[in-house]
């Protein structure tokens, strides 16, 4: 070698190794997303499998929100659901000893009503694009009718509303509120956290009196247009902490929503959502006004499935605490068009959208509405507590002795004199 080469190699080689080490210190820096430790734990995502990517596998790194999701911690759904298998045989992944159950997400594909539905609806499409839903382009907040999410194919039901349903864009990527490094493409996305993330599967389409999930058009209609309030859906539904979204990485804490979507099977959102005020207008006269106000639903009560329903009881008792006289009120959807019956809603194309059972009642309450029901109870003269008891029930086509799905919302109660 010249002596020409040498000097040129004793350049050339301390050159390399500063760069090395620059590069090698740049990645280094905290907030770059990756540290070298981060990298030798890097399990990279293969987004080409679209939503057929497991929640758990997500779980792997995002360890706090599938906690939330798939064991309910911040929640307080105690109900698991009507099954705690999925139409195709796969067990829900549920540990033992928890005292919340998971996610209506995470168990979306475990209820039995789903799996069979898919044989009787539309070629099991009605139920599934929400329940098995695959990757959908979040729709225009003002679009009139909002569309619909294409359901998994058959066989490939299992894990219910997973993560790549919602997460996973069109285009392969993964979508949040963040710009970050990660183990897989990622775009940052601020729909993510407004209510038209929620649309396609709380919409399903235009808006009709007693349909079928309809929660979104509420939303929109009677509460985000009029000026009611600020809130999305995320603001009540997914309340947010500051933590890490993967904890294992070189990310910044920062503003995080729990992924627990507490509603109709939460104590806690139900009995948020509503007031109850009892008057007596005129001294000494049974006449008796119960003031239902929907003080903190953002939609109406009750809302999604046609199946809800708002019980009201009202009960005048003696001092020994024996009720002298009820008397009790359905608040609940009535599609248009179709008669009111007892009967449950038939096993055909129409089943989520029958005509609502039980005798005539009174529509559900709109997001901020107030509604006064009326009682005049045959009372004697004499001292009475009268009590109301409000009880939201998921499925008020079931027998009164099924508890399981009832929630007891609000009790309240007044002392009143009869003349």
């Amino acid at each position: 070698m010249s002596e020409q080469a040498k000097a040129n190699r004793g350049l050339i080689m301390p050159g390399i190794g500063i760069f090395l080490f620059a590069l090698l210190a740049a990645f280094c820096q905290p907030g770059n997303g990756n540290t070298s430790e981060d990298r030798s734990k890097t399990r990279v995502l293969d987004l080409s499998r679209g939503a057929y990517i497991s929640s758990e596998e997500c779980g792997a790194c995002h360890k706090a929100i599938y906690r939330e999701y798939s064991m309910g911690f911040g929640g307080d759904i105690e109900q698991a659901g009507t099954a705690d298998r999925s139409i195709d045989g796969d067990s829900v992944a549920l540990p033992s000893h928890v005292s919340y159950a998971g996610t209506g997400h995470s168990l979306a594909g475990a209820d039995t009503f789903p799996g069979h539905a898919r044989e009787v609806e539309m070629g099991g499409e009605s139920c599934s694009v929400c329940h098995f839903p695959m990757y959908f382009e979040i729709p225009d907040l003002d679009r009139p009718e909002t569309g619909r999410p294409r359901p998994r194919p058959p066989g490939r039901e299992a894990g219910g509303v997973t993560c790549t349903g919602c997460h996973l864009t069109p285009d392969g990527k993964i979508r949040g509120p963040y710009r970050v490094e990660a183990p897989h493409e990622t775009v940052a996305d601020p729909r993510i956290q407004t209510s038209a993330m929620c649309a396609y599967c709380h919409s399903l389409g235009r808006r009709q009196v007693g349909k079928q999930t309809q929660t979104f058009l509420e939303w929109r209609d009677d509460f985000h247009r009029p000026g009611l309030g600020i809130q999305h859906c995320q603001d009540c539904h997914m309340p947010r902490t500051i933590r890490k979204t993967a904890e294992e990485y070189n990310v910044p804490n920062r503003a995080v929503a729990r992924h627990i979507w507490t509603g109709g099977h939460s104590k806690q959102r139900v009995s948020g959502a509503l007031s109850v005020v009892m008057v007596q207008p005129d001294e000494g006269k049974p006449d008796l006004q119960i003031h239902i106000i929907n003080i903190g639903a953002g939609h109406s009560v009750p809302t999604g499935s046609t199946r809800r329903g708002l019980f009201v009881f009202a009960e005048a008792l003696d001092d020994t605490g024996k009720i002298l006289r009820s008397r009790e009120w359905l608040l609940a959807p009535t599609l248009e068009d179709h008669s009111d019956t007892r009967r449950p809603p038939p096993d055909d194309p129409a089943i989520q959208q029958a005509s609502a059972a039980g005798s005539q009642h009174e529509p559900g309450l709109r997001a901020g509405e107030e509604r006064i029901l009326k009682w005049t109870p045959d009372l004697a003269t004499g001292s009475y507590t009268v009590r109301t008891r409000l009880v939201y029930d998921l499925n008020r086509f079931n027998d009164r002795s099924l508890s399981e799905d009832q929630t007891e919302a609000i009790v309240t109660s007044t002392r009143i004199r009869v003349r």
